[in-house]
């Protein structure tokens, strides 16, 4: 009778290395060999995957990381949140406020304390975008068809300021939410109030930048300073250039963007035309911004919140 079962494999010489019985030093130097930078396996040499000619490759799987796992979590677009990091909740502001108060108050003649006083003041104020962008990622996790409809999510650049209150707002009411940290050359944390499945860090802003318009339906700026206006600016590049469709931007808060920005003044002299203007919009709060994007999208039959038949899947990619 013909015997199965699992086969038997024989040894293969290279399974062990030179016996000593043939040569006293071969041990020794087999282990120099197998411990030698350029026998490390190419996947497993941080060192070589950080040299000069290897960024291509790095590039790639900053890229590749995040976009596998959005993937497999079935992310089809995302509202993407800009604002500044330095701007903190209405209670935290106002203890710094009375403590530089209390401190002024010890020292009036101070004229630093004067200005950080000031400054204080206005973080105070300030404050109110973070109860906003709260408020306005709040909706967006309760859009759809609730919290754990993962068409649409927030994204952020996972920062604190308002981006954590973006974050937040939609933590509160238990929805998914996305953060894309980058790494700088000093230490820094994530908010708290990110998906952990979806917290990300990447090496390099361009693929960062990649990643926020990739599946991004509409951008929500609140005021903030140069990261802010980077982002912005290339949004509003995009989409005048046509490099990737249009989307609902969003500008909120009338007041810091009429000031920051005289977007009339860039037509008047002739640096982008009129119609450029219609790229974006400024709104006033989190409702608005809310409804703008609804009613573009709407407007547009552009399915925001589309149901997916089985096998089809939405295009990403959009930048060209």
């Amino acid at each position: 009778m013909k015997k199965t079962g699992r086969k038997r494999w024989h040894e293969l010489p290279w399974q062990h290395p030179k016996p000593k019985s043939e040569d006293p030093k071969a041990l020794k130097l087999v282990q120099q060999l197998m411990n030698s930078p350029s026998y490390r396996l190419a996947e497993e040499d941080p060192e070589f995957l950080r040299i000069h000619e290897t960024r291509g490759v790095r590039l790639e799987l900053d890229y590749l990381k995040p976009e596998l796992i959005m993937t497999d979590l079935d992310v089809q677009h995302t509202i993407v949140v800009f604002g500044s990091a330095r701007i903190k909740e209405r209670k935290t502001a106002l203890a710094h406020f009375k403590t530089v108060q209390k401190k002024l108050d010890a020292d009036p003649d101070n004229v630093k304390l004067l200005a950080e006083l000031r400054e204080a003041e206005r973080m105070v104020e300030m404050s109110t975008y973070y109860d906003d962008a709260r408020r306005f990622g709040r909706m967006i996790g309760e859009a759809g068809t609730g919290p754990e409809d993962n068409r649409v999510i927030l994204m952020t650049g996972g920062g604190p300021g308002i981006m954590e209150a973006a974050n937040r707002g939609a933590y509160d009411v238990g929805a998914k939410t996305i953060g894309l940290n980058i790494n700088l050359p000093h230490e820094q944390y994530p908010n708290p109030y990110i998906s952990p499945e979806l917290c990300f860090q990447f090496h390099y802003f361009a693929i960062r930048k990649l990643h926020f318009m990739l599946r991004a339906q509409a951008l929500v700026a609140y005021p903030g300073g140069f990261g802010t206006l980077d982002e912005l600016f290339e949004v509003l590049t995009l989409v005048q250039t046509r490099k990737n469709p249009e989307i609902p931007v969003v500008l909120v808060g009338h007041r810091y963007w009429k000031r920051i920005i005289d977007f009339d003044v860039l037509v008047e002299e002739g640096m982008i035309a009129p119609e450029d203007l219609e790229i974006f919009t400024i709104v006033e709060n989190a409702e608005e911004a809310f409804k703008h994007i609804i009613g573009w999208h709407t407007e547009r039959k552009t399915h925001l919140y589309r149901v997916y038949t089985e096998g089809e899947k939405p295009q990403h990619g959009k930048v060209r």
